[in-house]
């Protein structure tokens, strides 16, 4: 079994795309574990602000197939193939994290923008702040420490899960 960590994010109806994903997410992964809601100004764009969010989970599915199950819940939930990539969204997944491998096929892991996307970086901090980086050797809640907060603005909401 191995542990991945995901990162969601919306900028369009992001509170009804979030919880959309969380409950197709607990269909295909166990043993979710979420981070706090934060939210974020878009980065790359000019856009509405963002709802950004890490999850843990269980899974064995190798990356190839985590993947396309993120595109599918993507799909599924009105994210358009083929988009530019600084656009608004509906829901964008990504994985971060697959056990502490480190590769660059089928994807890029770990995911680069752990390092320099705060919406990714406090969460996971939040999440596993002792655990290590696997490339750069750092604790997560060491990497958020050092990172320099001006560049991005992030702030961490109340989020109703129930309704």
């Amino acid at each position: 079994m191995a542990t991945i960590y995901i990162s969601l994010g919306s900028n369009i109806d992001p509170v009804r795309y979030l919880k959309a994903a969380v409950v197709d997410l607990n269909l295909h992964f166990d043993s979710l574990v979420l981070s706090r809601v934060y939210e974020s100004e878009a980065v790359g764009f000019k856009g509405t602000n963002f709802l950004n969010m890490v999850i843990r989970a269980e899974t064995e599915l190798p990356i190839e197939a985590v993947v396309a199950t993120f595109k599918q819940i993507e799909q599924d939930h009105g994210r358009v193939v083929g988009a530019k990539k600084f656009a608004a969204r509906t829901l964008d997944l990504d994985l971060l994290l697959y056990d502490d491998i480190v590769c660059d096929k089928p994807i890029e892991l770990p995911r680069a923008e752990v390092l320099y996307n705060a919406f990714v970086l406090w969460p996971l901090a939040e999440l596993i702040p002792h655990q290590c980086h696997p490339v750069v050797e750092q604790s997560y809640q060491s990497l958020w420490e050092n990172y320099d907060k001006s560049l991005q603005k992030l702030w961490p909401i109340d989020f109703d899960w129930s309704a």
